[in-house]
């Protein structure tokens, strides 16, 4: 690129818009804490996010208007702020945030998507995953990988084992309460689900697809034969 490499993503905006389009993203991730956008607006507002809990940690009345001039709903959001979120990464150094990519929320244009999190929080996607992956783990009756382990030994450094255990059970709970129903009858009425749902969309293209000229002749009144 001309003039050297930069040090942010400009995302196709000048210095306002962008401004405000990360002000947004931040605070809906504040009053969410899991928000999907593309990957790199993400990437951008992460930088935002971690700067934003850094001021909430600081907690003086310099930090509160830096971050009162951040947030598009202060008044809503600021107690949660300085309150829940400082509390939670009180201890942490860094890292209060996460980046996970996605199958493009566009099946058209194939943008490169992401999942913008507080980690930590109820909507943790790792913490999630590895209570499921437990919960797999022991209703089949096998160990745990060591990629496993050291996924537990993450989510729950900062959490402790309490909150996982208990998600591991409900995990647990939803599938043995699945009416009885044996693994391959599940799959069965998955697949038949998916195939369906492939057949409504290939029906919608082939609609856009065929041009109109097409349909109103496909369309018209047919002439009888004698």
């Amino acid at each position: 690129m001309a003039g050297g490499a930069v040090k942010y993503r400009h995302l196709s905006r000048n210095s306002s818009a962008r401004q405000a389009l990360l002000r947004g993203l931040v605070t809906q991730l504040v009053q969410y804490e899991h928000i999907q956008t593309t990957y790199a607006k993400a990437k951008e507002a992460q930088r935002m996010a971690d700067k934003l809990i850094t001021l909430a940690k600081r907690n003086n009345e310099p930090c509160r208007r830096s971050a009162q001039g951040i947030l598009y709903t202060p008044h809503v959001l600021l107690p949660k702020l300085f309150g829940e979120l400082r509390n939670r990464y009180l201890a942490r150094e860094g890292g209060y945030t996460r980046v996970v990519r996605t199958e493009p929320k566009n099946t058209y244009d194939q943008g490169e998507s992401a999942i913008l999190e507080f980690v930590d929080g109820p909507k943790d996607s790792r913490f999630m995953m590895t209570a499921k992956t437990l919960a797999r783990d022991r209703l089949l009756g096998r160990q745990s990988t060591p990629v496993t382990n050291q996924n537990v030994k993450k989510v729950t450094q900062f959490r402790g084992q309490e909150d996982l255990e208990a998600m591991v059970q409900r995990f647990m709970a939803m599938q043995t309460s699945l009416d009885g129903a044996p693994s391959e009858e599940v799959n069965d009425g998955e697949a038949t689900y998916m195939a369906r749902m492939e057949s409504l969309a290939a029906e919608g293209m082939a609609a856009e697809i065929v041009p109109p000229s097409a349909k109103k002749t496909a369309d018209g009144p047919r002439q009888r034969t004698r």
